[in-house]
């Protein structure tokens, strides 16, 4: 299974690459597959190449579900890190509920 990891651009090196930094440190990050974003934009990494553009907030989430991950693999509580979802019953769709409600 491949993760994707959000890294901000720090600085194009060429139209192919840039220096990258996120979760690890920094990175230089293959550009190939998307129009080179400018510098400070967030993208989605999965083995040294950038695969989407992402918003601050698509990051931030990524970045919480991330650390929720490790949180979990130590035994440790994520509900901080999921603050619209801890405390709360879970709830399916109206499309799949049998009141449509």
């Amino acid at each position: 299974m491949c993760i994707g990891i959000p890294m901000r651009v720090l600085r194009h090196e060429d139209d192919s690459r840039a220096l990258c930094v996120g979760r690890g440190g920094e990175r230089r990050i293959s550009m190939l597959l998307l129009d080179p974003p400018p510098e400070g934009s967030w993208v989605l990494v999965h083995l040294d190449t950038a695969r989407q553009v992402l918003t601050d907030d698509e990051a931030d989430h990524i970045d919480r579900a991330l650390d929720a991950l490790d949180a979990v693999l130590s035994g440790g509580d994520v509900d901080h890190l999921f603050p619209d979802l801890a405390g709360r019953e879970p709830r399916l769709p109206p499309h799949l509920r049998k009141d449509g409600r």
